[in-house]
């Protein structure tokens, strides 16, 4: 039996199997995403979603879907399933009898004496999925019929019927070659036995997605059908359909599929999903190291890298990979500042704690590498160039004031993480000075002075052995109130937001806090624990203060009203776990083992085999967001090393 697996019970039932998607990435940054039962729900679902560098660097889906049809005495049973505006058609669903995902996603079709099974798998380093069918029983001649469905668009975007299409086709070895709109990749779609490829070119209209509706965006599309492969298939045999944007020898596509199946680690086991789905975050593209960070629709952004990277990399003991992201990302420093989203002259550098997350990242990969002088020999002038900006000043008012605090902010942007704007403005400006920004900033002042001891840099501590006493003085005075017990969620010198929001455990998980009093962690630790903690994570906000949004749903204003007022965030849940063992050691380790151990069940769930970006802030705290998020599945791995850590102490 698989470790994860669906019955035909539960994939016939439409309203609990679409609510299922299934992700896979490879190292290429190529990406596949459905249902589990292969009926798309969302424009980000496609079985070959690869990047167009010439185009514009992001993402496209080329191709949607594929459709089988199974043929036995004249008779054709059609096994694909599309929504349209009012039902469910061709309704293959109804013939399947099982659903697994070790060591691969593979679909069990019953058809009254035909069994058929269908798995697929994306070739490691290239922009090619593999289809493999194989006719597991069968009491006559059987035929099978494969018909793909186009998109050829952007993957935030939809396709629609058109006249200027390209409805020419090349025929390669096995298969046909298409470029349905210039400036494409050509996609080439062969077959691993020699077939027919019979030109039936259509339009499916108004093909519905039933997520893109319910989130507020256009929903319908229409697929372009070139025609459909024939193929006879026996017992037993497997047959194996092949979509790329390179061309292959259909002989080798059998040897292929194999040797790829037993490159893929097993998914046998709650850690070891979390391990394949921390591979999928990383892309090797362009010459250069990448952290995707959620799938299916976001890239690879600076915050999400930096914060995401330690448990991906070094909590499965990857300091190579570590180091390549980092270097990859370093030469976009400027200012002092790291890129939060966008490519090149698109690049916005708004994001006031970015940089010093790198520090932070730094700082695990010091601690994981054990080599304090190559490190500060190698990444001193990126960390003293981070420093010196934050000190004298930077883009978005982001600097230091007389008190040593962090200042960042200005109307209409949303600089820290709690970065969701509306028509214009903020929904959690914070300008001003965020607690987690300036716990960051002591921490990353007292890393590079640690760093710079070791090293024997002699002129740096001189120059900065003074500041962290008054970040430490003046963080406490500005951010604490002995009677509320908690921290202030940001000042502006005048003004202090005591609203309970999860940013003031940063304050306390760091390696270096300028809270010093264990019994004032403590007191942060049981407030955060009390109003914040679910079994998803830490809410963005207390149920008790005004503004709260326990559910995440309806149109993007709406969602975006609730993204960080009340929604629950996984991969805060780290720095609860680290705060929580710093304070309370291997007493403390059940409490964190428990939370863990419940996200097992969430495997089943939203991004099957992984871990979705939010959930609800109320129960029973459903998934929402990217179905399957970087720093999720990161901070759940680091926190795993942390319990051991702990444990072996």
């Amino acid at each position: 039996m698989s470790y994860i697996e669906f019955d035909k019970t539960q994939l016939v039932n439409l309203n609990y199997s679409l609510t299922k998607e299934l992700l896979r990435a490879n190292r290429s940054g190529a990406f596949a995403c459905t249902t589990i039962i292969n009926c798309n729900t969302r424009k980000y679902h496609g079985l070959l979603i690869v990047r167009q560098p010439q185009l514009d660097d992001d993402y496209h889906v080329l191709l949607s879907s594929v459709d089988e049809t199974v043929t036995q005495h004249n008779a054709s049973f059609h096994l694909g399933i599309h929504k349209y505006p009012g039902k469910y058609y061709p309704g293959g669903h109804k013939y399947l009898e099982d659903f697994t995902t070790d060591p691969i996603p593979k679909l069990t079709y019953r058809v009254g004496g035909v069994v058929l099974t269908r798995e697929h798998i994306l070739v490691t380093g290239e922009n090619r999925i593999l289809l493999r069918y194989t006719l597991v029983d069968a009491h006559s001649p059987t035929l099978l019929r494969l018909n793909p469905f186009l998109a050829f668009r952007g993957r935030h975007s939809l396709s629609h019927a058109n006249t200027f299409l390209d409805k020419k086709y090349n025929i390669i070895q096995n298969g046909v070659s298409l470029c349905l709109y210039e400036g494409y990749d050509t996609i080439y779609m062969q077959v691993s036995k020699k077939t027919e490829f019979i030109p039936a070119p259509d339009w499916y209209y108004n093909i519905e997605y039933i997520e893109e509706k319910a989130r507020g965006y256009e929903y319908l599309e229409d697929l372009y059908v070139p025609g459909y492969f024939e193929v006879p298939i026996k017992k037993g045999e497997s047959i194996i359909l092949s979509a790329s944007t390179s061309l292959i020898n259909p002989k080798r596509l059998s040897a292929e599929f194999k040797q790829e199946v037993e490159r893929r680690p097993p998914r046998n086991s709650f850690r070891n999903c979390l391990r394949n789905s921390a591979q999928q975050f990383i892309t090797e593209y362009n010459g250069k190291t990448e952290i995707i960070a959620g799938y299916p629709w976001f890239g690879a952004w600076g915050r999400d890298t930096f914060i995401a990277l330690p448990g991906l990399t070094l909590s499965q003991d990857d300091p190579k990979t570590f180091k390549a992201a980092i270097d990859s990302i370093l030469p976009t420093l400027r200012n002092g500042l790291f890129p939060n989203m966008g490519l090149g002259e698109a690049a916005q550098y708004n994001s006031a704690d970015a940089p010093l997350w790198f520090i932070w990242a730094m700082q695990q990969y010091a601690q994981y590498t054990q080599k304090p002088k190559a490190l500060w020999k190698e990444y001193a002038p990126a960390i003293q160039a981070i420093l010196y900006a934050y000190r004298n000043g930077t883009s978005y008012n982001i600097a230091m004031h007389d008190n040593a605090l962090i200042f960042a902010g200005e109307p209409g942007y949303a600089l820290t993480w709690m970065d969701a704007v509306v028509d214009g403005v903020a929904v959690t400006p914070r300008i001003g000075m965020p607690v987690e920004i300036n716990a960051l900033w002591y921490n990353a002042v007292c890393f590079a002075l640690e760093m710079a001891k070791a090293s024997g840099d002699k002129a740096f501590i001189a120059e900065w052995q003074d500041l962290p006493p008054r970040i430490a003085q003046n963080f406490m005075d500005n951010f604490w109130d002995e009677s509320k017990g908690y921290l202030a969620d940001f000042t502006n010198g005048i003004f202090r937001d005591w609203s309970v929001r999860p940013n003031q455990i940063i304050a306390v998980s760091l390696p270096y806090s300028p809270v010093a009093a264990e019994y004032r962690r403590q007191s942060i630790i049981d407030r955060v624990r009390k109003d914040l903690l679910t079994p998803r994570g830490l809410r963005t906000l207390s149920p008790q203060s005004i503004g709260y949004e326990g559910t995440y749903a309806g149109n993007v204003q709406q969602r975006d009203n609730a993204y960080h007022q009340g929604t629950v965030w996984v991969w805060l849940l780290g720095h609860f776990a680290e705060a929580y063992l710093r304070l309370h050691g291997k007493s403390g380790i059940h409490s964190i083992e428990t939370l863990v151990r419940d996200f097992e069940s969430d495997l089943l769930e939203h991004g099957i085999g992984t871990i979705s970006e939010i959930y609800d802030g109320d129960p029973p705290h459903n998934a929402g967001g990217a179905i399957s998020q970087a720093w999720s599945i990161a901070e759940l791995l680091r926190t795993i090393k942390l319990l051991e850590t702990y444990k072996n102490a």
